[in-house]
C-alpha cells in the first residue's frame, strides 16, 4: 500500500524524471484534461460581450483645434432643432468624448431627403 501512496506522491510533486513511464501518464492527464473538459465542463468564463451600437460616425480633424463630424441620418431623432441637436450629442459623444456643438447642418440627397448631418465641434 505504501508502493501505491508513493506513486501518487510522485505524481502530486511531479517527481518524476522526463521520459519516463510515470511522466509520459502525468502528461497524457494533463492534455486529456485540457482537450476533453471543454465539453462537459462549463468554466463559466466566456468573455462578456457588449452590444454593439449601430452608430455610423466619421471623425475629422477641422484643422484648427475642433472636428468636423459626419452623423448618419438614422441615428438622429426628433423634430426640433434642440432635440436635434440633443440627439447629436447622444451619438457623438461616445465616440469623441464631451465635446460642445459650434454648428450643424443636414446634408441632403437629389430628392432632398436628409441622409446625414455634418456637426462642428470643438472640446
Amino acid at each position: 500500500m505504501s508502493g501505491v501512496w508513493q506513486t501518487i506522491k510522485g505524481y502530486i510533486w511531479w517527481a518524476y524524471p522526463r521520459g519516463s513511464l510515470h511522466y509520459d501518464v502525468m502528461v497524457t492527464l494533463i492534455l486529456l484534461f485540457i482537450f476533453a473538459t471543454p465539453s462537459f465542463i462549463n468554466y463559466h468564463d466566456a468573455p462578456v460581450s457588449y452590444p454593439l451600437r449601430s452608430h455610423h460616425v466619421l471623425v475629422k480633424p477641422d484643422g484648427e483645434h475642433g472636428f468636423i463630424i459626419a452623423v448618419d441620418a438614422r441615428e438622429v431623432s426628433g423634430r426640433s432643432p434642440a432635440e436635434q441637436q440633443a440627439s447629436l450629442l447622444r451619438v457623438i459623444e461616445p465616440v469623441v468624448g464631451q465635446v460642445k456643438i459650434d454648428r450643424w447642418s443636414p446634408d441632403q440627397d437629389e430628392r432632398g431627403n436628409v441622409v446625414s448631418y455634418r456637426i462642428w465641434v470643438h472640446r
